[in-house]
């Protein structure tokens, strides 16, 4: 693990590759899981707002369960995550095409419909953040639906920290990325000196 202000990244977050491969997974990390996806207080309000606009992408079962509870509910554990449809797809799911599951508040995002891109743990996945009291916990979550995305990654040779830096930046601020890449250089090197 390494430190930066009060957050612990794991080193797999460093030294894992990892690129995203929509052909192969067709996004199943949006549907499968024990609950939604972990959402922050303020996106609560973020997503009843884009309902209006992205309403009509939902699939019927997911409006119904939005019109029954809401856009989120507190799981097992005690986290605040998305809404889901029968125990697994998450309410905001849509489908392409090609049968691909997409973010239907993210298709609004880029349709230039919405100023909200979407929950910021959806945009860190495969990183996974966790709250303790003095301390936030940045780790890879591995996954094998994602085997196809790892795989990806190590033939284009990019470390998750560098597939992620957007919602990274977005999530920890331009300055924590920096002293990551910097950290990461650093470890690289030593590495490559032993």
């Amino acid at each position: 693990m390494i430190q930066i202000d009060n957050t612990l990244v794991s080193l797999d977050v460093l030294e894992r590759q990892f690129l995203c491969d929509l052909s192969h997974c067709k996004g199943i990390c949006c549907v499968e899981g024990d609950s939604g996806a972990p959402l922050l207080e303020e996106e609560v309000g973020e997503l009843e707002k884009a309902l209006p606009v992205i309403w009509d992408d939902l699939a019927p079962k997911a409006q119904e369960i939005i019109k029954k509870q809401g856009v989120a509910y507190i799981d097992e554990e005690g986290d605040l995550v998305t809404s889901i449809v029968n125990g697994k797809d998450c309410v905001f799911t849509c489908y392409d095409a090609d049968g691909t599951c997409k973010c239907a508040v993210e298709k609004a995002y880029r349709e230039g419909k919405l100023s909200f891109y979407k929950p910021v743990s959806c945009h860190l996945y495969p990183i996974r953040v966790e709250k303790y009291d003095t301390f936030e916990a940045v780790n890879y979550n591995r996954w094998s639906i994602c085997k196809a995305a790892e795989i990806l990654g190590k033939k284009e040779k990019l470390p998750v920290y560098k597939f992620l830096k957007e919602p990274l930046v977005r999530r920890f601020g331009k300055d924590w990325y920096e002293a990551l890449e910097e950290i990461a250089g650093e470890w690289e090197k030593q590495k490559n000196e032993e």
